[in-house]
Formats: structure tokens, sequence, C-alpha cells
């Protein structure tokens, strides 16, 4: 017998297993949402650990105990010295004399006695002009003058028979002055025609061009042929004083007081003069005199140094690097370039304590010669400073020394022309004030 069954009811019957099917998938979720969090959990925990609580090689120690293992470096000892003031300039190589051999007459250019880049003495041939124009000048000079002269001869003895026979009142005595006045007036020709004879003479020394200085000769600047004229701009060669030279270089005017007192108590200012990179030497002199007034554009003082130049290694209008050894310090406190630090504090240094302790110590620098700094306050002679290694530093870290200890007054030179004008380093904050 057939059951009816009530829609409602059956909907009824329905529902919790509709119920059952939905609950399944959000368990799964659920499940898998924790899953990943415990994953994600394991591997942070091995991360941290593998990154802070694992201890590594020997410095396991160290790290346990939360103490930073100590730092190899180098060091030196503090000790005194010679400190050199050197002042650095950029100069010109300048000849003392430079001639333009020029012609003095016109005429042309028959023979060249000079090979380029010959050195001369003075007096020495360098070329010759046409000299017969010049020589025929000369001769009818000496000519005129020969007639002049006989002329002047003949009125001579004609007053001095008018003389006598105007003591015998034998002649008007106006005839006797005008006379004498003929003889005058000869004797002012002769002289006209003497100066002609010189300066014929003259013009044909001339001719003859020779060399006025000691010196190097340039390049030819006319060829023999041409005709040539005193109103050319170019000449025939140019001569050049080679020994002794000259440098020409220029100072700030702080530095003028200190040079005029040294000049003053008698010193000789040396002066090395270097190439242009400033690493070779080329000629070492002295300073001679300075310029009577300073340049007001560039407020700086113009000086000259002379050099002997024996090998001829200055040459003209060559730019070198002058330096001008002002004076030396002698046995002062000195620290080697490289412990310097600049940083917030200033220059200073990392000090090496008794137990191998580094402290911060600000000093106060004067010149650098060498390598080293003059040290006007700060330091004293045995104390140990860092001399590499010092980026890894602040105060207070212990450090090592793999080397033996230098001598005092030892460290890595500077660099050819490095003084306390043109030191240059690189800065390096310090971790720490000094205390």
């Amino acid at each position: 017998m057939d059951e009816r069954v009530d829609p409602k009811e059956a909907e009824a019957r329905q529902e919790p297993g509709l119920r059952e099917t939905q609950v399944v998938p959000r368990s799964r979720a659920g499940r898998r949402i924790a899953l990943a969090l415990l994953l994600l959990a394991v591997g942070g925990g091995l991360y941290w650990w593998i990154h802070h609580a694992a201890p590594t090689g020997g410095g396991s120690r160290h790290a346990q105990a939360g103490q930073t293992p100590p730092q190899p470096v180098g060091a030196a000892t503090i000790g005194k010295g010679d400190i050199r003031v050197i002042l650095n300039a950029l100069g010109t190589v300048t000849s003392l004399d430079t001639i333009t051999v020029v012609t003095q007459i016109n005429g042309q250019l028959v023979k060249v006695g000079f090979k380029e880049g010959q050195t001369v003495k003075q007096g020495d041939f360098l070329a010759q002009i046409d000299p017969r124009p010049y020589q025929a000048a000369l001769e009818q000079a000496q000519g005129t003058l020969a007639r002049d002269q006989g002329l002047l001869a003949q009125a001579k003895s004609d007053l001095a028979r008018f003389e006598k026979l105007e003591r015998q009142n034998s002649i008007a005595q106006q005839q006797v002055s005008d006379q004498r006045f003929l003889v005058l007036q000869l004797t002012g020709t002769v002289k006209t025609d003497q100066a002609a004879v010189d300066t014929a003479q003259l013009n044909l020394d001339y001719c003859r061009i020779v060399s006025p200085i000691d010196g190097q000769v340039g390049l030819r600047l006319i060829d023999p042929g041409n005709f040539i004229q005193t109103t050319a701009t170019t000449g025939i060669v140019v001569i050049t004083k080679m020994q002794p030279i000259s440098v020409l270089f220029s100072l700030p005017q702080q530095d003028v007081p200190d040079i005029i007192a040294e000049m003053r108590s008698g010193a000789t200012l040396s002066v090395a003069a270097y190439d242009q990179a400033n690493v070779n030497l080329l000629a070492t002199g002295k300073l001679a005199t300075l310029s009577n007034q300073i340049d007001t554009t560039t407020g700086t003082l113009s000086m000259r140094a002379i050099f002997d130049n024996p090998d001829e290694r200055l040459y003209p209008n060559e730019f070198v690097n002058a330096r001008l050894l002002l004076k030396t310090l002698k046995d002062v406190v000195r620290v080697p370039v490289p412990a310097v630090q600049h940083g917030a504090p200033g220059a200073f240094v990392y000090v090496i304590g008794a137990n191998n302790t580094v402290s911060v110590q600000t000093v106060k620098l004067g010149p650098t010669d060498n390598g080293y700094d003059e040290v006007l306050s700060g330091l004293q002679p045995g104390q140990r400073v860092v001399t590499d290694g010092t980026d890894r530093l602040s105060a207070g870290v212990k450090v090592t020394v793999p080397a033996p200890n230098q001598a005092a007054g030892t460290g890595t030179p500077a660099q050819p022309g490095q003084t306390a004008h043109t030191r240059q380093r690189r800065a390096r904050p310090a971790t720490q004030s000094p205390q």
C-alpha cells in the first residue's frame, strides 16, 4: 500500500544531508590554512636559528659572548724627525736673454753661417749681406773726405801767410778775416765727410751679422738669396740663452711675509723644478728675486728662480712644477700620513692602548713632507697609531698587529709634490666622537 509523503517533510529529511555535504569542504580548507601557517612558522624559526643562533667558525666564542673579534691592523710608533716646509706652484721656464736677429741695413742675404739648433758664442758669424754697395759708398765717402782735407790744408796755409803779411801791414785786415772763416768752413766740411766715412764703414760692418749673446739658435726664418729690409717684421733667426735660465712662478700673498723674512735673514731659498707630471726632478736652483707688487686679480706675487741648467733639461716656455723650500723644521713630532683620518671631529687618529684597544684622538697638524705630517698637538712620541685597516675600527675595538711595530717615523710615503698646501685625503667619518 502506497504511502503519501508530504513535500515539506521530504524537504526536511533532505536538509541534514545537504548540510553535511557543505561542512566537509570547509573543514578541509581550515586544515590547509593551519598546515600552511605551521610550515611558515617552522621556516621562520629555522631561518632565525641559522642566522642568529647558530655559531660559525672560530668566532663562535666571541659571538656567543656578544663581543667583536679583534681586528688586524697596521701600526706605527710616533717619533720625531725633520719636516721641510715646501711651497708648490706652477711655473714657466723663461730665458734670461731671447734675441731676434734682424738686419740693420737693406740688402740681399748671400750666406747663412749657422745650423739650426746650434749653440753659438757672442761674436760668432751668423749671416752675410751683399757688401758691394756699401763698400762703394765707403770709398766714395773716403774720396770726398780726402778732397776736403786737401782744401782745408790749403786754406790753413793761406791763412798763415796772410797773418804774416798782416803783421807787416802788407795786406788788408778784411782779407785775413775772410781766410779765417774759410778755414772754419772747411774744417766743418771735413768733419761732415769723416762722419759720412764712419757711416759707410758701419753699414759695411752691418753686412756681416754676428751673434750678440751666447745661446742656442732656433729655426732659420729666411733663406739665402732673399732681399731683406729693416722694415721686415720677421728676423733671420731667434737666439735663446739656455745657461743660466730662469723659472717664473707665483705664490699666494699669505706666503709672502714668510718668504721675505727668510730672504732678509740672509738665507738662500732652494727651488726644485719638476716636470709637468710632478714626478721627475729636472733641475735645482735658487730664488733670485720677487716682483715689486702683488697681482690684485689673483692675489699672488710673481717670483723668479735661477737655474744653472748645465744639461739643458729646462727648456724655454716649458711648464714645470716649482717647489720652494722655505725652511726645515728640526726634530718635531710627526705622524705617518696614512694614520690621519678626517671626519666629524676634524683630523684624528686611532691610538692603540696598552691592552690593544683603540681610542679616537684628535690632532692638530702642520706641514706635510715625505709621507709625514707634523703634529702640533694631540700625540706624543712613543704612542702607537693605526696606519692600515682604519675603516673597520671604532673607539673601544680591540686590534691585533700581525707585523712587528714599525720604527718611529715610518709610513707610506706621500706622492711627489704633496705638501701642507696640496694635501688631499679621502674623508672617513669617525664612528664615535673622541672622548
